[in-house]
């Protein structure tokens, strides 16, 4: 079966060893696994999210701070059976409140085949669908049993940002189609009790040095054309790695002007629900880090 189930459409026949732009094989490779404490409060709640961080990325974000698996491809390929364990030992050994699939759009098929055996024995959490947001909305739909609780990226407002920077043509139109289709699909943040949400949409907005205009430009589509209504997550937590290292102006942190422009449009443009992190509050040695996160099975962000 060839894979299109991101905005690329590889055609690749990864059964086959054909690769496409991900890189992704046959088997779904896992970087780490475990209780994640340093997401938004209703996806952590008092156990952590029971967080899978998937090798490969539909992406390549010059700035990417998860490059040694999403750039690299370090991690290890599972059999399903190894991934139903994992999802298993999240639920049951840790008893974490949801099911963290992090970057997961290239091995959706294997993801379902490995909840089904759990499912069958009644053993269910919500599934939070941790995303760039550079996705297909008809793939989307077909995985909706994978995505009770989107947590999804709405990063440029320029496709020729998009491509410079992260090698994802179509970027603007993918990504505004997939939060509407998310929106529309599971609305706002449901929860069965204070930090477990079971249902509903978080949209983040990074901002990036010197595009902090198409931070803007997001919110006011997002305002628009879903609702001010949907919670957003600002964060001001960029910091140059990788590539970004030597590619203006990505070589530098955001600066505090940058930042209150984007704030004061959240608040100009009506959104009340969310977080609003503060200025200047990223700790550039805490594991939460992609590029100071080791390999395997461990707590992330306690």
């Amino acid at each position: 079966m060839v894979c299109e189930l991101c905005p690329h459409r590889c055609r690749a026949d990864r059964g086959n060893g054909r690769l496409g732009f991900c890189q992704a094989g046959i088997l779904p490779r896992v970087f780490r696994w475990g209780p994640h404490f340093g997401e938004e409060p209703p996806i952590c709640g008092e156990a952590g999210s029971g967080a899978v961080f998937f090798s490969r990325c539909t992406m390549k974000c010059l700035y990417c701070q998860n490059s040694p698996w999403s750039w690299r491809g370090e991690g290890r390929d599972l059999q399903v059976a190894e991934l139903t364990d994992i999802f298993r030992d999240l639920a049951v050994k840790h008893r974490c409140g949801n099911w963290n699939l992090v970057s997961p759009t290239p091995y959706l098929p294997q993801i379902r085949a490995a909840v089904e055996p759990l499912r069958a024995e009644g053993i269910r959490l919500p599934f939070v669908y941790n995303s760039s947001g550079y996705e297909r909305p008809e793939v989307l739909a077909e995985y909706r049993d994978l995505c009770d609780v989107a947590l999804v990226d709405l990063r440029y407002a320029s496709d020729d940002t998009a491509r410079a920077a992260s090698a994802a043509p179509g970027y603007v139109a993918a990504s505004r189609a997939a939060v509407k289709h998310l929106w529309e699909t599971l609305g706002p943040l449901d929860s069965e009790e204070p930090g477990r949400a079971t249902r509903g949409v978080i949209v983040r907005i990074l901002v990036l040095p010197g595009h902090a205009d198409e931070a803007v430009e997001n919110l006011a589509w997002l305002a628009t054309e879903c609702s001010s209504d949907v919670p957003v997550s600002v964060m001001s937590q960029y910091a140059p790695a990788f590539q970004a290292l030597e590619t203006p102006p990505f070589d530098r942190v955001v600066t505090e002007e940058e930042y209150e422009a984007v704030t004061e449009a959240a608040a100009d443009f009506g959104f009340e629900h969310g977080w609003i992190q503060g200025f200047g509050s990223r700790d550039a040695s805490s594991d939460l880090v992609g590029e100071n996160m080791s390999a395997g099975e461990g707590a992330v962000g306690r």
